[in-house]
Order: structure tokens, then sequence, then C-alpha cells
């Protein structure tokens, strides 16, 4: 029996000291030390011995079995250790490492002008509308005086769905729908999302406008001039230059294209002014007759002034922008500047 104990404990240390995996040792200790296993096998064999031998190979059994339980606990605990040590350098933090921080997210510099916008002309009164990017060619041109075969539709380069569905080319349709549920007096600004076949470094396919009306009885081209020299003003400041020059637009008559002293040269000419000294900002006029008969309002009880303008020109001008793209390619780095 002691031979046969030296025997097992010899090779079940063997076995364990090249055993490399958790998985490995603990098969070994069930086929040694389990239920069934060797051990278990020759405390079996101890009822056909004696009972003086009985007491000395039990004593002997149970000493290699608390051999090798120790050895056992000794592998798991050097594997465990091990693994725990691989896992730290595997998982660990390098606290030299500048931290992983959330930038917080900043307003696009479109929607930044967009509200500054909205802002002043609600001082004046005026209220905020919307309508819908996918128009119909009824409210596009037809009601605002650009008949089918009018020529100045071939300045709008227009995305059409249909031939009478497109893409909005300006937010003044909203003018129209606004005219035709409610009654003077209006004030009213409608900004919004416009689309036009263009693309280069001052022009998008897609890009952002704010219409503007005002109706009601007495209306003139002072007040015309009053608002928007008073918006003009507050956007850029009450020492920028203004001046209104004659213009055409179908659905405004007398028109005006309004521009302001370069706010990059100061007037003396650069490539952003082309050399004049002068931007034009925005067109308006006073709102034409055959507009106010589409939506059912009496010219010569009614008058009313309206413009429009657009929100990436004001934006670029503002931050010094030369590159339209700029706006829609987003770049993180471009965008947190605002």
């Amino acid at each position: 029996m002691s031979a046969r104990l030296e025997k097992l404990a010899s090779e079940a240390l063997g076995e364990l000291s090249g055993a490399s995996s958790m998985d490995a040792v603990l098969q070994l200790k069930t086929r040694y030390l389990g239920r069934k296993g060797e051990v278990a096998s020759l405390l079996k064999e101890l009822g056909s011995l004696s009972p003086e031998e009985r007491k000395k190979a039990g004593e002997a059994i149970n000493a290699v079995k608390a051999r090798l339980e120790e050895a056992f606990d000794a592998k798991v605990a050097a594997l465990e250790a091990g693994g725990r040590a691989e896992r730290l350098q595997r998982e660990r933090i390098d606290i030299t490492l500048p931290g992983r921080t959330i930038r917080p997210g900043r307003m696009h510099p479109v929607t930044q002008v967009m509200e500054e916008i909205e802002e002043i002309f609600s001082g004046l009164g005026f209220d905020v509308a919307e309508g819908p990017e996918v128009e119909l060619d009824y409210y596009n041109f037809e009601a605002l005086n650009l008949p089918k075969d009018h020529p100045a539709r071939d300045m709008q380069d227009t995305f059409y769905v249909s031939d009478e569905v497109l893409l909005r080319t300006h937010t003044s349709p909203v003018q129209i729908r606004v005219m035709e549920k409610e009654r003077p007096p209006l004030r009213v600004i409608a900004p919004g999302t416009v689309y036009r076949r263009d693309s280069d470094i001052t022009h998008t396919p897609m890009f952002h406008q704010v219409e503007g009306f005002m109706v009601d009885k007495g209306v003139t081209f002072s007040n015309l001039k009053g608002v928007l020299t008073h918006f003009l003003h507050s956007l850029f400041g009450d020492k920028t230059d203004i001046r209104f020059r004659p213009s055409f637009f179908p659905f405004t008559e007398p028109s005006a294209e309004i521009d302001i002293r370069c706010v990059i040269c100061g007037g003396s000419g650069c490539r952003v002014c082309k050399g004049s000294g002068w931007l034009e900002i925005l067109g308006a006029g006073m709102i034409h007759p055959e507009v106010f008969r589409s939506v059912k309002y009496d010219p010569e009880e009614f008058t009313g002034f309206a413009f429009g303008l657009g929100i990436e020109r004001i934006a670029m001008l503002k931050f010094g922008i030369e590159d339209i793209r700029m706006f829609f390619e987003n770049d993180l780095r471009f965008l947190r500047q605002f």
C-alpha cells in the first residue's frame, strides 16, 4: 500500500506541475481526489485489510490526500494570481493619459444667425411662420406674379418633382399661405430651408432664407426703409453704412436691393466685395398689387412691403467665412469655433 500511495502521489504531483490552465487542474483534481477518483478507490480497499493494517493504511491514505489537496489548492491560487496579474496588465489604465471627456454640443453658426434674426424682428412685433418645403408651383411662382411663361423663372434653377410640385426656391410661398388665411394687419417673417440647382463657393443646392412682410393700411416705402435699417444696424452695428438701389422682382413694385459697407475691408475694396466696397445683403420692395389680388386683398385698401435674405450669406459676413460649403461639411474642427 505504501508503494502504491507513493507512486500515486508522485504521478499526481508530476501531472499537476505540468498543468497550465485552470481547467486542466480541475480535471486532475477530479481524477485524483474526486468521489470516484484514485484516492477514493484506495479508501474502498481498506475493508479487506485487518484492523491493524486498516488503521495504518487509512492514516497513510489521508496523509497523501491532504498533501495532494494542499498542492492542488496552491496551484489553483497561483493560476488565479497569474490570471489577475495578466488581466490587470491587459486592462490597466494609464493615468497619465488625458481624460476622454464628452465635448458639449455647439449651436451651428447658421442656426445662431437665424435665431438672432428672429429675435430682432420679434422685437419689432413680427410673428414667425412656417410652410412646406415641398411646394406647389402655384404658391412658389404663380401667386407671386410669376406665371408659367415668365422669364424670371429662369433665375430660380428649380428642382421639380413634377410639373406642379417642386422644392421651394424661396420662403416667399409662406407669405401667400399666411395672407390666404389671415387678414391685415400682418407682420410676419418666414425662416426656412430652400433649394436651388446651384453649387460653388458662394452657393449650395440647399440653403436657408428669411422672408418677411408687413401688410396694413397706409404702409409705405419709408416703413420698409425704417424696418430694414433698424434690422441691419442691429445685426452689423449702428455705424454700418447702408444703401438702397433700384432693382426688379416680379412680386414687388417698386423693388430695391440693399447693400452694406463691406464688413471685411471697411469699404476700401477687397476680394469679398469685388473691389466695390459694398456687399449686397437682401432684396425688398412694396408688394405687387397682383400678389394682393391672388390672396383676395384689395390693393386700393392695403399696402405692404416684403423682403428676403439668405442666412448663410449673413453668417459668412459675420464670421468671416469665405466658402459656403464649410457650413455643410460637418467638420467638428470648424463647428467648434462658434
